[in-house]
């Protein structure tokens, strides 16, 4: 079973946001950490995160903890994962998911994680992961709305642009290389133009010369 780079990347920031959070001075009440949305490539597995933090520790004799999907937030919920006491996480008989969803977290490490296999194009929508954990009166509740794609897009290369910037930056410096040689061609040009008129003056002045010599000998 492999995930994407994506969701590894989710997991990554997941993690970062949780050491954050348990960072802070205090604790007050619950909060939920997830992914806002996920892309999940049609017929893959697709792991769906949920962590939550506490001031207290987790009594399983009182802890509870449920996974709903839904279309649409205007749908009904639907129950498909949720905690026993005596068994932990169980999935529940689903007619959408069949046995496709697995407990993929650590209830020691608060990680209430799902995994997702074959997705399907009908199982884009939400998912709420509720969490309650007394002595905290607040129920922690985390969105996450899974979008189903049938590929995802093509990675950057960037050697593509990079080899581009190079053809580009080639044809500048050829093109600036031949209008340097073509300036100083036509300056090469005119400079034997202005040589030769000088010399056909400087022979007319000479030839000139030599004719008004021979008028003043008798």
């Amino acid at each position: 079973m492999s995930y994407s780079a994506q969701e590894r990347r989710s997991g990554v920031q997941l993690v970062s946001a949780l050491l954050l959070m348990l960072s802070l001075s205090g604790c007050s009440s619950m909060d939920v950490i997830v992914a806002s949305s996920i892309n999940a490539l049609n017929g893959t597995t697709v792991k769906i995160s949920c962590v939550f933090t506490s001031c207290y520790k987790m009594d399983v004799t009182k802890f509870a903890m449920n996974w709903t999907y839904q279309e649409t937030l205007n749908d009904t919920q639907e129950l498909f994962m949720t905690y026993y006491k005596k068994r932990g996480m169980v999935p529940l008989r689903s007619e959408r998911f069949g046995e496709r969803v697995m407990f993929a977290g650590n209830l020691d490490k608060n990680d209430l994680s799902i995994t997702l296999s074959n997705v399907q194009l009908e199982d884009e929508g939400i998912y709420n992961c509720y969490v309650r954990n007394p002595p905290d009166r607040i129920q922690g509740h985390g969105i996450i709305q899974l979008n189903v794609v049938t590929e995802l897009p093509p990675p950057r290369d960037s050697t593509i642009a990079v080899a581009i910037g190079a053809s580009v930056g080639g044809a500048l410096a050829l093109l600036i290389l031949s209008m340097v040689v073509v300036k100083c061609l036509r300056r090469h040009r005119k400079q034997e133009l202005i040589s030769e008129e000088k010399m056909e003056e400087e022979g007319k002045l000479e030839a000139e010369g030599v004719a008004e010599e021979g008028t003043k000998q008798p």
